[in-house]
């Protein structure tokens, strides 16, 4: 399957609110947009622990960490700033 590109209309920096998941109704700032897989990450939002293995040649020690996951762009929606709800349009 080949990975086309597709125009979104969240951009980085945006605020917006979770409409579908199990972080639903709370709001975040995007910190990254993918296109191609037409997902989003939130700051703070969708937090997943991941454990990694130590790696002697960076010096990386091994452990849990968290991170935030991509959230497809479909369970989220922008914030309006004059009413603080989600909306479908660009202000």
């Amino acid at each position: 399957m080949e990975a086309t590109t597709t125009k979104m209309k969240l951009k980085k920096g945006d605020q917006v609110v979770i409409i579908a998941g199990k972080e639903k109704g709370k709001t975040g700032t995007v910190t990254k947009v993918s296109p191609s897989t037409n997902r989003v990450v939130i700051a703070g939002l969708n937090v997943i622990k991941k454990a990694t293995k130590p790696n002697p040649q960076t010096g990386e020690g091994g452990g849990i960490i968290e991170k935030e996951a991509p959230i497809h762009a479909s369970n989220v929606m922008l914030v309006d700033a004059k009413t603080g709800k989600g909306t479908r349009k660009r202000a």
